[in-house]
């Protein structure tokens, strides 16, 4: 098995990432796709709508789908629930927006989207993030993620269905997960509880596991929509 040498040798990874960017402006995608080819990883395929980024998701299998989330025909909403829907190796999405409080972006989240980044991103936070999210490991933007939750979640009827559902946490999971509600890296829930990284680590991979989960955005949605947190500040008359 070959390493990747830290001076810059030869050795490179076993298989470089694999990432479809779907955007309907050509200028953008292009901007991606060398930012990212820069770095190794593998753009196999583009799209300029919803229903070329499904078609090509399902062509190439990526690891990580850009999804810009306002795309003609098909947007880029509807394009993740048709990526995610029931494929158990379904790629990670990662959605594209102009603007970080957008509804649209966060029905994405609740859809299965991983994350989310500004388009105006700096290329050094597009790469950390691609390469980031396929860990399932950290939540993006946190607090723009949480402000956003904050701002459109919403407790319908299944709330109480998952409400249920989060009987099956141990007390020391519900503290988990209230934590990383709020915007806590692993490293900041292991110094907040006094607990080792690797043990947050196992917190979190079963609290996805019991829920049914992919990732830490989901969690955070769930938290929200269940009311086990509730935004901050006053909530708006007649919620609950």
């Amino acid at each position: 098995m070959h390493h990747s040498d830290p001076l810059g040798g030869r050795a490179v990874p076993e298989r470089p990432l694999r990432v479809v960017v779907a955007d309907d402006q050509t200028l953008a995608r292009t901007g991606f796709r060398m930012i990212l080819t820069a770095d190794g990883i593998d753009v196999v395929a583009e799209a300029s709508n919803g229903a070329e980024a499904v078609a090509a998701v399902r062509r190439t299998r990526p690891d990580v789908v850009l999804m810009d989330i306002r795309m003609p025909e098909l947007d880029g909403l509807e394009a993740t629930r048709r990526v995610l829907d029931g494929a158990p190796d379904a790629p990670r999405v990662i959605i594209l927006t102009t603007f970080d409080l957008d509804d649209l972006v966060y029905a994405a989240l609740s859809a299965g989207a991983s994350g989310f980044l500004l388009k105006d991103v700096t290329p050094e936070h597009l790469v950390s993030a691609v390469r980031m999210v396929r860990t399932g490991d950290a939540l993006l933007a946190p607090a723009i993620t949480r402000r956003l939750v904050e701002r459109y979640a919403r407790r319908g009827p299944g709330a109480a269905a998952l409400h249920r559902d989060l009987a099956a946490l141990t007390p020391r999971e519900l503290e988990v997960l209230r934590l990383l509600a709020q915007g806590l890296s692993n490293t900041e829930l292991a110094a907040r509880l006094h607990l080792a990284e690797t043990t947050v680590k196992t917190h979190v991979a079963r609290i996805l596991a019991k829920l049914g989960l992919r990732d830490r955005v989901q969690a955070v949605v769930t938290a929200y929509e269940t009311g086990l947190v509730t935004p901050s500040g006053p909530l708006p008359s007649g919620r609950p």
